[in-house]
């Protein structure tokens, strides 16, 4: 399984039967194709889209029906259409249960930094500090590490931040953390990768959960 899969497989293991929730633009859209057998859950668009499915197979997509990120996703009975701004009246007043986004950084205190790419012209911050801040739940998934190496785990956000003190829950390729009033801990690492390791890969603080658990991502 590829990495991103990989990680986009063990975030949709975070879903719950029932819930409304909001995949963001990037990486978080996959989770979409790895919903556990016999959870059923609702997924917003921020587009305007109510109750979507899976990606579609090739030639059977609609072009009218898009995800964060503009690409095909499938319509599901009961499904239905609304304008932009109903749909943010959804994310503002509360009603989303959970949203799964991706990040440039994030750090020990729960800040995330996600809409401004370093040297690249991006279109605007889209839907993420709404989403932020009126889900009731945050979850952030990414790459442990930059691609020069660095950790996108950090002490303290350098890059201008999307919301403060916001996230639940980290989501990487080796490793999950809960963010707590105390800092971080690790609830999750991936096998073959030893404690001391991840250390020296995450510049952020954290501490060991009692019940650390292996981290798995299971595809249906």
């Amino acid at each position: 399984m590829k990495e991103r899969e990989f990680i986009a497989a063990r975030a949709a293991r975070e879903l719950k039967h029932g819930q409304i929730v909001n995949l963001g633009f990037g990486m978080p859209t996959l989770c979409a194709n790895y919903i556990p057998q016999g959870v059923k859950v609702v997924l917003q668009s921020e587009n305007g889209m109510l109750n979507f499915g899976p990606t579609p197979k090739y030639g059977e997509q609609d072009c009218d029906l898009a995800n964060a990120g503009g690409e095909p996703i499938s319509s599901l009975p009961g499904s239905s259409l609304f304008n932009i701004v109903d749909s943010f009246c959804m994310i503002r007043g509360g009603h989303v249960d959970v949203s799964i986004l991706g990040s440039l950084e994030v750090d020990q205190d729960g800040n995330i930094a996600n809409w401004l790419v370093p040297g690249k012209r991006v279109p605007g911050m889209g839907g993420a500090m709404d989403l932020l801040v009126g889900a009731k739940r945050v979850v952030v998934m990414m790459e442990h590490n930059a691609k020069d190496g660095s950790s996108k785990i950090r002490k303290h956000c350098a890059l201008p931040l999307s919301a403060v003190g916001v996230v639940d829950r980290i989501i990487t390729e080796k490793a999950v953390f809960d963010v707590t009033n105390k800092g971080l801990v690790l609830k999750e690492i991936v096998d073959g990768v030893s404690v001391e390791e991840l250390r020296r890969s995450t510049e952020a603080e954290f501490t060991v959960a009692d019940d650390l658990q292996p981290l798995l991502a299971e595809v249906k």
